[in-house]
């Protein structure tokens, strides 16, 4: 299934997209799309019954905002540096271990919303990732095999950075990825059944119309099944958290001299197959 939120940010209701890509209104059937429906067999079972019945309201889509497909989200946790072409590109060595870091979930904003570049950027950066979305609570996994019967479905996030903060004024990375609207989440939650293979989707990014991200998650060095068992060991994963796991070649930190970084007034598009696709224009905050 393709499960969605539409409506003005802090108001949205949850939708689904059906087969022949018609908008549906669930908000009859479950209050939102979020942890609690994810771990409710018996409420995603009415969904699916009402989807192939074809008796769920119809949504005009014409200037509805789609907003993140999963609301109250409780943790995001970004995995650095997972893509050996990215890494090979930034002159870093491949991890040994999964580079952790976190994004507060109030960074979040919808697949089509404005991103702001930050007072005193100079360095503001894109990257196209596969999200990761918990659907069972996952603690101390065993196994790859295991953590991927956690999950309840993939999205498109974009995790956008800013390099200077991130890198070059100290401390961690959290500087440079907390900033306001810097991460860009949706427009669907696929759900698992819909991703036979997690390891074999493309993502692409464009800037302005150039094609400047197009790798696979192929190229992972650690897997999606892996990423979330490792996170387990560590801390307890709960329904409604997303894993950002990484990004391919093609950021502007990779480019020659002068790196054609983010400003305001640029477009960025980005997709990953049969996740959807994002368009964000980008102002100053």
């Amino acid at each position: 299934m393709k499960l969605l939120r539409v409506g003005t940010a802090g108001s949205e209701r949850p939708a689904l997209l059906d087969a022949e890509g018609i908008l549906r209104d669930l908000s009859g059937l479950v209050p939102d799309i979020d942890g609690a429906l994810l771990t409710d067999d018996g409420a995603l079972a009415r969904i699916r019954a009402a989807a192939d019945s074809g008796e769920l309201p119809v949504l005009d889509a014409a200037g509805l905002r789609v907003g993140p497909p999963l609301g109250r989200i409780g943790k995001i946790v970004c995995i650095g540096l997972n893509y050996h072409d990215h890494a090979r590109e930034t002159g870093a060595q491949p991890p040994s271990e999964p580079v952790v870091f976190f994004k507060a979930p109030d960074t979040v904003v919808g697949p089509h919303d404005t991103v702001l570049v930050p007072r005193g950027s100079a360095k503001t950066d894109w990257e196209v990732e596969l999200a990761v979305v918990v659907g069972r609570t996952a603690r101390y996994l065993d196994s790859a095999e295991e953590a991927l019967a956690h999950v309840a479905g993939y999205t498109v996030a974009h995790d956008v950075s800013e390099r200077e903060f991130q890198i070059e004024r100290g401390g961690t990375w959290d500087k440079g990825k907390n900033c306001e609207t810097f991460n860009p989440l949706g427009p669907w939650l696929v759900t698992a059944d819909e991703v036979p293979d997690p390891q074999d989707l493309r993502l692409r990014l464009w800037v302005n119309g150039k094609l400047r991200q197009d790798g696979t998650t192929a190229e992972q060095i650690f897997p999606v099944g892996e990423v979330v068992r490792y996170v387990s060991r560590f801390m307890t994963l709960y329904p409604g958290d997303v894993i950002n796991t990484g990004t391919p070649a093609g950021v502007a930190m990779g480019q020659p001299e002068p790196k054609p970084y983010l400003r305001a007034g640029d477009v960025v598009e980005l997709e990953i197959s049969g996740l959807g696709r994002q368009r964000q224009e980008l102002k100053d905050a």
